[in-house]
């Protein structure tokens, strides 16, 4: 008779997760093919590659969806492989050309502005836009993903700490930081806008 360790008892990952939980591909797409689309732009993705980035990411989704195990969300998941393909495409990039990734002029069409707006609206929305953008913009880049992650998706420290593959307080110390270098900027920008007020 063998010897049962504690071990024995417990129940193994696909008893703890049915594959029925793990929605089809098809859905998986559909529902985070916008949040794909906006962090590879978010991480510096230029337009015209936006659409091989976010298909190349779907399709490491799709050739590694049955070793999902569940245990973080699904989307931290995905942002996890889309964080990796981003950095193998900006360091293609770099070895190609390194000009290729000076900032470019963009949007993002999630900060556009509600056509409904008076124009006087609108103008001050883009401005609100180009502001955020431009202090993101002055953050390294691990305190910027954690906070657009976090403070634009609504995703939880741990959450982010689980996509990032780092420790949570290594993650709520980026944050931090983000949050205090980003509200710096908006304080400095305030006080030079008084400044040339006249």
């Amino acid at each position: 008779m063998s010897k049962v360790t504690p071990g024995d008892c417990l129940p193994s990952t696909a008893e703890l997760l049915p594959r029925e939980v793990v929605p089809e591909f098809a859905v998986i797409y559909a529902q985070h093919f916008p949040f794909v689309w906006r962090m590879a732009r978010r991480l510096g993705v230029k337009t015209d590659a936006l659409d091989d980035v976010c298909q190349e990411v779907f399709v490491v989704v799709h050739r590694r969806l049955g070793d999902f195990e569940g245990r973080s969300s699904l989307k931290s998941w995905i942002f996890g492989i889309l964080h990796n393909v981003v950095l193998v495409h900006r360091r293609k990039l770099r070895r190609k050309s390194p000009e290729t990734l000076d900032p470019e002029s963009s949007f993002e069409p999630d900060l556009l502005a509600d056509p409904g707006l008076d124009p006087q609206e609108r103008a001050s929305w883009a401005e609100e836009a180009r502001l955020a953008r431009a202090a993101l913009d002055e953050l390294d880049e691990d305190k910027r993903t954690v906070l657009v992650l976090v403070e634009l998706e609504g995703m939880s420290t741990p959450e982010v700490a689980e996509a990032l593959g780092v420790n949570v307080n290594t993650t709520s110390a980026r944050l931090r930081a983000a949050r205090k270098q980003f509200a710096a900027w908006v304080t400095r920008y305030r006080a030079r806008q008084r400044w040339r007020t006249p």
